[in-house]
């Protein structure tokens, strides 16, 4: 059907060249042809889409088939019909080395016409893109499926209206397995390069369904670990975005991923300033609300973070002046969190506080606000012996700190 499609797109083509070289026939040929040959097109274009999804259709039948044997060769019992709509079923045949249908389909007809397939004029064939474009990002396999997700996620979600298909359909496959949680540096190049982030961010920015935006910044969050990749946020009005969906967002798992992307932010020395300015920190330290673990372990990772770069900035004389953190009333949380129950909460607010010791223009905030007492803790009680001395080597070293021991008569 195809071949024979091209082939008479090309013979309209060739007549249309024809006439207007020899300028025969007049305008209204002309534009009869014209008129035939875009829909020789748009006929060409609704078949290649069908010759898709019935080649997505033999593949998943072939794949039934294939587990129906597996399944009766094994004696088992269970689903031998796992279907598009079942995508995990299908995530354990790919690692367990059997080629699923999307991932067939991909290899055959390339992501670029399965992704063309979401802007068909037919709703049918919008449908059946959405669930092959959600169940290919559902599978986890080392093809960049990461990279489809991203590029396709924004169209996909504007779609899904128009398909009569659940948001949540398209997120819980997406969630299913960790394919935007990019940890290689290749990737995460290639995915900003093709535009990701910036789909990511207008996430943020255009939808306030909050599944939506737990993904988007889940997603931020990993793309935030890659220095350049911080400065793209920033410069493209990310820290601005995280710090309102922090504000909106009740789920303790969104406030986890937007508290994780601001915290990756917090360790990029050319950023704190923005971060204050644009409400990062403020963000960060109101996300402390939801009290989920999972949650203030973030804010805590977050403030050791800043703490840090501010110490480093301070060291090489590029800073002065008390912490931000302290300026934008951080202090409280971080002493009555110093030995909090919860272990990587307790072992980023020491390091935070060790942090803030290092620079004496915090020294007075610290001992009012009773930060020299959890120094003094962390010099003895602290469970790994690098932040135990740490502690010491700060008191030691500040003429404040020292001087305040003397007069409680504290010694280390």
């Amino acid at each position: 059907m195809r071949k024979e499609a091209e082939k008479e797109v090309n013979k309209l083509r060739s007549q249309l060249g024809q006439h207007m070289d020899a300028g025969a026939g007049g305008d209204a040929e002309i534009l009869k042809l014209q008129i035939a040959l875009e829909d020789e097109v748009h006929q060409k274009k609704k078949l290649e889409e069908e010759i898709i999804i019935l080649r997505s259709q033999m593949l998943q039948l072939t794949f039934e088939a294939d587990q129906m044997r597996r399944c009766l060769a094994r004696g088992g019992s269970g689903n031998a019909y796992p279907g598009l709509d079942s995508p995990m079923s299908q995530v354990r045949d790919s690692l367990s080395g059997h080629k699923t249908p999307v991932s067939a389909l991909f290899d055959q007809v390339g992501v670029q016409k399965i992704l063309d397939l979401l802007e068909s004029e037919d709703a049918n064939v919008r449908i059946h893109a959405v669930k092959v474009v959600a169940n290919l990002a559902a599978e986890g396999e080392q093809k960049l499926w990461c990279l489809v997700s991203l590029l396709s996620f924004s169209i996909l979600l504007v779609l899904v209206g128009q398909a009569n298909i659940s948001i949540s359909f398209c997120l819980k496959r997406l969630l299913l397995y960790p394919v935007i949680e990019v940890n290689s540096e290749a990737n995460q190049e290639r995915i900003v390069e093709a535009g990701g982030l910036t789909s990511l961010l207008m996430l943020l920015r255009s939808y306030e369904d909050e599944t939506v935006r737990r993904v988007a910044a889940g997603a931020i969050a990993n793309l935030a670990m890659n220095e350049a990749n911080q400065e793209l946020i920033m410069v493209q009005g990310g820290i601005s975005l995280l710090s309102t969906t922090a504000s909106d967002a009740e789920d303790p798992q969104t406030l986890r991923m937007v508290a994780g992307a601001i915290a990756n932010l917090c360790g990029n020395d050319k950023l704190q300033a923005t971060l204050r300015s644009e409400g990062g920190i403020k963000a960060l330290l109101g996300m402390v609300r939801c009290r989920h673990p999972d949650v203030l372990s973030q804010v805590a990772r977050g403030i050791a973070n800043f703490a840090k770069c501010e110490s480093r900035a301070s060291t090489n004389g590029i800073r002065s002046g008390r912490s931000l953190l302290i300026d934008e009333g951080a202090l409280p949380w971080i002493v009555q969190n110093a030995n909090n129950d919860a272990a990587p909460i307790r072992r980023h607010i020491e390091l935070a506080l060790c942090h803030l010791a290092q620079h004496e223009a915090n020294a007075k905030d610290m001992i009012n606000g009773g930060a020299l007492w959890e120094l003094v803790r962390i010099t003895r009680d602290c469970s790994r012996e690098d932040i135990r001395s740490l502690a010491r080597r700060t008191l030691n070293s500040s003429l404040l700190f020292r001087s305040e021991m003397r007069r409680l008569r504290i010694e280390l």
